[in-house]
């Protein structure tokens, strides 16, 4: 069989959304979704409180960026955020006055930001999520924009003003605290290797060694791999969901990523499985511009009330229960004082 027809028939077997032909549609362009061009688990986790996740070689990683942040952040806290607040700031009245809110998301993560096949319409817990705070500011359905945006460029957006904030399964850390603001946490995550079930990888150990292992440019699990693997070859791709087209490809021996993205590509490619444990414990914010701080206190009380009413215990069973079983409830919020 010749390298075309290999392809070919690797694509005949794609799942997700109906393979690479119906996975052209689903990135199709709405009115309200605009592109960015690239130029341009809760307190009751999976290793509780306090407690570490096991890693390559025997040793153990704490939660990801739990040194030192610059700035206000405490040691150890960079999900902690500014106080709620209901005040209309400068951020708020230019998102009112203009009567649009501009969300960066994304639209090929299964359960989370994904184009729904049968209705074209965007879904999932972050969508719901950026309904819930456009709502609070007034906005209807009709008047969000979504714009598209490549995991790297999630920071390039905010700080241009491209959007007014991401709800785009992004992580909080240090590094990024330099350059835009977080929400509290709304989810908890933690790094784990997504590979075929019939493949010898058995997690993040030496069953790497050699092996082609994806991650979305820009993402923290490029810069995990980076740092823990040296006896691999890193893949990167543009989107996280590029890696599970790599894999199905043959391109591809390994995904690592968010475990809750990998339990969604897990969810639509049924030969594709998570191996061994998650490696570390990282937080999922809402991102905004940094001068943007009356925003971020907004938002923080958007998420206060989306905790308190039932509405995100609501979205994880209907998104994320599934996928991922066993979530006990959002992460308690942490705040500067």
């Amino acid at each position: 069989m010749t390298g075309r027809a290999v392809i070919r028939t690797r694509i005949r077997r794609l799942r997700g959304w109906g393979g690479v032909a119906s996975m052209a549609g689903a990135v199709a362009l709405t009115a309200t979704l605009l592109p960015l061009a690239a130029a341009d688990a809760a307190r009751g986790g999976p290793y509780g409180v306090g407690q570490e996740a096991p890693a390559r070689g025997g040793q153990t990683l704490r939660q990801q960026d739990a040194g030192e942040c610059a700035g206000e952040r405490p040691p150890g806290r960079p999900q902690a955020s500014w106080r709620p607040s209901g005040a209309d700031g400068p951020a708020v009245s230019r998102i009112k006055g203009k009567g649009k809110l501009v969300v960066g998301v994304d639209q090929n993560s299964y359960q989370w930001g994904y184009r729904d096949p049968a209705t074209g319409e965007l879904r999932g817990f972050d969508i719901d999520l950026a309904r819930a705070i456009a709502a609070e500011l007034g906005i209807g359905g009709d008047d969000i924009i979504y714009r598209a945006i490549p995991t790297s460029q999630r920071v390039p957006a905010l700080q241009g003003r491209k959007v007014d904030m991401v709800v785009r399964t992004m992580t909080i850390n240090c590094d990024r605290l330099k350059d835009v603001e977080f929400s509290t946490a709304y989810f908890e995550a933690g790094q784990q290797v997504l590979a075929p079930k019939n493949s010898k990888i058995t997690g993040f150990d030496t069953s790497l060694d050699g092996k082609r292992v994806c991650a979305a440019q820009g993402s923290t699990a490029e810069e995990f791999i980076t740092k823990e693997l040296k006896n691999a070859e890193v893949v990167p791709v543009p989107n996280q969901l590029d890696c599970l087209v790599r894999v199905q490809l043959g391109l591809a021996d390994a995904v690592i990523t968010d475990n809750a993205l990998a339990a969604g590509q897990a969810a639509q490619d049924p030969s594709m499985e998570l191996k061994g444990r998650p490696l570390t414990r990282e937080y999922y914010g809402v991102a905004m511009n940094k001068e943007d701080r009356d925003l971020v206190a907004r938002v923080n009380k958007v998420l206060e009330d989306y905790r308190a009413s039932g509405e995100w215990r609501k979205a994880y069973e209907l998104w994320l229960s599934k996928v991922m079983p066993g979530v006990k409830a959002a992460p308690v919020p942490e705040y500067l004082d």
